[in-house]
């Protein structure tokens, strides 16, 4: 385990890359760093929903993005992530997939919906809390059609990320 001193120095980086991209206006008030298990900066983001019209351009999405493209791989395993915010469910979702089993987050979703931003909701949304038609409706069609896609998948030994 890293010592404390680095850790916060990783965590001061994300926050100062969070104030540089508000400065610049591209995206909202989140910073992200992933190290690598050797405790090595390979990315350090923010959030570019604004600028790249893309809701998926957290800083957590695209600190994961430029970590994988520079080691080559979608597996992130023994790295480390430190986001300003806890992690919305997109990337939580994404840090689960990446294989990141460490993250250090400033502020709580309910922080954050303090000021208007949805991952609390969204949290409350998935947990059956909040339910709203109007808000998302999803529909099972053509469930055999889809699992012959992965019987094909596996059939093939391909391989599971």
């Amino acid at each position: 385990m890293e010592d404390r001193k680095k850790i916060e120095s990783f965590m001061k980086l994300a926050i100062q890359v969070a104030k540089e991209t508000m400065k610049q206006n591209p995206g909202g008030p989140f910073g992200a760093v992933i190290t690598n298990p050797e405790g090595k900066v390979i990315a350090a983001t923010g959030n570019r929903v604004l600028e790249m019209h893309d809701p998926t351009a957290h800083a957590e999405m695209n600190a994961i993005r430029i970590a994988s493209e520079s080691l080559g791989t979608h597996d992130l395993s023994g790295c480390t992530l430190y986001a300003t915010g806890y992690p919305c469910p997109m990337c939580l979702s994404a840090i689960i997939w990446a294989n990141i089993k460490t993250v250090y987050f400033g502020c709580s979703p309910e922080d954050a919906e303090t000021y208007g931003f949805r991952g609390g909701f969204i949290y409350r949304y998935i947990r059956g809390e909040e339910r709203d038609p109007g808000l998302l409706q999803m529909m099972e069609l053509d469930r055999e059609g889809c699992l012959e896609l992965f019987q094909i998948y596996a059939e093939n030994n391909k391989m599971l990320h």
